[in-house]
């Protein structure tokens, strides 16, 4: 135990040694004026924040989401939100397409509470049960 102790604090320092270096350079160019005519230069810069993503996972998350891709549970959610908007445009004397994104919606909330783990999963992996439900919300496929 006392040897893992002076490890942490060990590397604690070799981090913050390199943290202070980093920041040393960045003012050298800084006060040098290599930063200038940067776009986005005097704007705020909206940051990500990934912290509730585990730390090894990180930049894995970040290459998917840069190239485009979503976790399930994203892909989901905007679709969702894209429903709901959908529901809301929808004319109150149209009842037909108003039911049909009601059907919609329920099944895509039921999806994200079975991801959640809310539900069982197995009725998820009956195709000819999942299809029949997706033909039901008026032929619907792929989703």
């Amino acid at each position: 135990m006392s040897k893992y102790v002076p490890q942490k604090i060990e590397r604690h320092r070799v981090v913050s040694l390199l943290d202070q270096m980093a920041e040393q350079r960045i003012i050298e160019a800084r006060d040098r004026g290599d930063f200038d005519d940067l776009p986005g230069q005097g704007q705020r810069q909206l940051l990500e924040d990934d912290s509730l993503v585990p730390e090894h996972l990180r930049a894995a998350y970040r290459m998917l989401r840069n190239a485009g891709y979503l976790p399930p549970e994203m892909q989901i959610r905007r679709e969702v939100k894209e429903v709901e908007d959908l529901l809301a445009q929808i004319p109150l004397d149209d009842e037909a397409g108003r039911d049909r994104a009601r059907r919609r919606l329920e099944l895509l909330r039921l999806q994200l509470a079975e991801g959640r783990g809310r539900r069982s999963s197995a009725i998820w992996m009956e195709s000819a049960y999942h299809l029949r439900i997706l033909e039901r919300m008026g032929g619907e496929r792929g989703r």
